[in-house]
C-alpha cells in the first residue's frame, strides 16, 4: 500500500470505447453524437428527457504538449424515445462548442468516458495506439472491444487500483492531484529546514536517512521507488505549508495587487516541481549505486561535449580508446521519456546499445519499438513493468537486471 488510497477516491466509473467516424468526422457526419455509449447509463442514470450533463472534453497526445480542454456540457438522450417498441438506445450529444476537441480525433481514436467521484463527467480522446491511450486503459483496467461499444468499470464496485507512484503519475497527466498523507517524518523536516526549501541533494538525502526498511543492496528495484514516493510527499507536503504562509502574507501593498509578482511566484512553483524530480531521481540512482559497490561517473562528458547520466566504469575508461567497448555501458535518467528519449541517442557514441531508466508507466508499443531500432534499452522498476504489454515486458529491464549488467562488464 502507498498510503494513497485507491482509485475509488477519484472515480465512480470509468470506460473506453474505439471511435466511429460517424461520431468525430465533418465529412462523415455532423450529428455531434458519441454513440455505442449505452451502458454508461450505470453512472450517468437514465435520463426522463434530454437530460443536460456537466462535461470536461480532453484532447490527449504524445506531443509533450499539456491537454487541450473544454469545460462545457453533454446531452444525454435516448435516441428511440419515440419508438417505444425498440430497446432503448442512449448516446451522448456533444455541442459545436466542443468540436475543437473532438475533431482533433480520427476514426479509430479512443474515447476514455469517466465519472469523477464529484459527478463531473470526463470525455478524454488520445490517438490509437498513443501511450496516454495505453496508460489510460493501464489505470482503470479496461480494454477496448473491436465493435465500437463502450467497455466499462464500476470502480467504485471495485474499489480500482491502489494508487503507488505510476498510478499517480497518470492521474496529474489528467489534472488529478493525488492526495499524500503526512510522512511520519514531516515534523522533523520541518523543524531541521524550517519553511525554506533544502537543496535538491539534501532533501532526497533526509528522504533516505528517514526511510525504514528499505535495503538498495538486497531489494533495488524496490528502495528506488520508496526512496521517490517518499521524498515526493515530504515536497509536496512542504509546498503546501510554503505556500500556505506566501498566500497569508497576500500579493497587495495598500491598494496595488502586485499581479506580477503573483505570476512570477507560481511560475516559480511550477518550475520548482519540474526541475527538482528530476535531480531527486539522479540522486537516488546514485545512492542505489553506492549501495551495490558498481564503479560509475555521474555527468560524465564524453564526445562533442555530450554529457551522459552516468557513465560505467567511468570517463577515463571511456575516453582510453585501448578500453574494450564491450565492457562500457551509460544510463540516461529522465523520470518520464515522451519524445526527450532521442536526446540519449548523441550522448555516448563508443556505445552501442545505451541504456534509460525512466519511471514512466505504459509506454506505447510504437515508441518502445522504435527504442529497440534505435539501440535504447529500457530500464524501469520491477513494479512499473504490470503498467506494459506482455510483449513488452521480456525488453525492459528492472534496476537489478540493469546491476547484473554492469557487474558482469566489471
Amino acid at each position: 500500500m502507498s498510503g494513497r488510497g485507491f482509485l475509488s477516491k477519484y472515480f465512480i466509473g470509468a470506460a473506453a470505447k474505439s471511435l466511429r467516424g460517424t461520431e468525430v468526422d465533418p465529412k462523415v457526419s455532423r450529428g455531434h453524437e458519441f454513440q455505442g455509449v449505452d451502458v454508461f447509463r450505470a453512472f450517468v442514470g437514465i435520463p426522463a428527457d434530454r437530460e443536460i450533463v456537466p462535461l470536461t472534453y480532453l484532447w490527449m497526445d504524445d506531443s509533450g504538449e499539456d491537454p487541450v480542454s473544454l469545460e462545457l456540457t453533454g446531452t444525454w438522450y435516448n435516441s428511440r424515445k419515440r419508438q417505444p417498441h425498440r430497446t432503448p438506445e442512449y448516446r451522448l450529444y456533444y455541442p459545436a462548442a466542443a468540436e475543437p476537441i473532438v475533431y482533433r480525433a480520427k476514426e479509430n481514436d479512443t474515447l476514455f468516458l469517466c465519472m469523477t467521484a464529484s459527478r463531473k463527467v470526463l470525455a478524454i480522446l488520445c490517438p490509437v495506439g498513443s501511450s496516454i491511450e495505453q496508460k489510460l486503459l493501464w489505470l482503470f483496467g479496461l480494454s477496448l472491444t473491436s465493435d465500437f461499444e463502450l467497455s466499462q468499470r464500476d470502480i467504485v464496485e471495485e474499489g480500482g487500483r491502489d494508487i503507488d507512484f505510476a498510478a499517480r503519475f497518470v492521474l496529474e497527466e489528467i489534472g488529478i492531484e493525488a492526495e499524500e498523507p503526512t510522512p511520519a517524518a514531516f515534523d522533523q523536516l520541518l523543524k531541521k529546514f524550517g519553511l525554506v526549501f533544502p537543496s535538491t541533494a539534501k532533501l532526497s538525502k533526509f528522504a533516505r536517512d528517514t526511510l525504514k526498511n528499505v535495503d538498495p543492496l538486497a531489494e533495488p528495484d524496490k528502495t528506488l521507488m520508496a526512496w521517490m514516493e517518499h521524498e515526493e510527499a515530504l515536497f509536496r507536503h512542504m509546498e503546501k505549508e510554503v505556500l500556505a504562509e506566501r498566500l497569508r502574507a497576500g500579493f497587495a501593498s495598500g491598494n496595488e495587487v502586485d499581479v506580477d509578482g503573483f505570476l512570477k511566484f507560481s511560475l516559480g512553483v511550477q518550475n520548482r516541481r519540474k526541475s527538482r524530480v528530476g535531480y531527486a531521481f539522479g540522486h537516488h540512482i546514485e545512492a542505489v549505486l553506492q549501495a551495490n559497490s558498481v564503479r560509475y561517473k555521474r555527468e560524465a562528458t564524453t564526445e562533442k561535449r555530450n554529457a551522459a547520466d552516468f557513465l560505467f566504469p567511468g570517463e577515463e575508461e571511456y575516453t582510453d580508446l585501448a578500453f574494450p567497448t564491450a565492457r562500457l555501458t551509460m544510463l540516461a535518467a529522465k523520470t518520464t521519456c515522451k519524445d526527450r528519449w532521442r536526446q540519449v541517442l548523441a550522448e555516448a557514441d563508443r556505445i552501442n546499445e545505451k541504456h534509460l531508466l525512466t519511471l514512466e508507466p505504459a509506454i506505447s508499443r510504437t515508441q518502445t519499438d522504435e527504442m529497440r531500432k534505435q539501440s535504447l534499452r529500457l530500464v524501469l522498476p520491477q513494479a512499473i513493468h504490470q503498467s506494459y504489454h506482455e510483449d513488452q515486458q521480456g525488453w525492459l529491464l528492472s534496476v537489478e537486471n540493469f546491476l547484473d549488467v554492469i557487474r558482469s562488464r566489471e
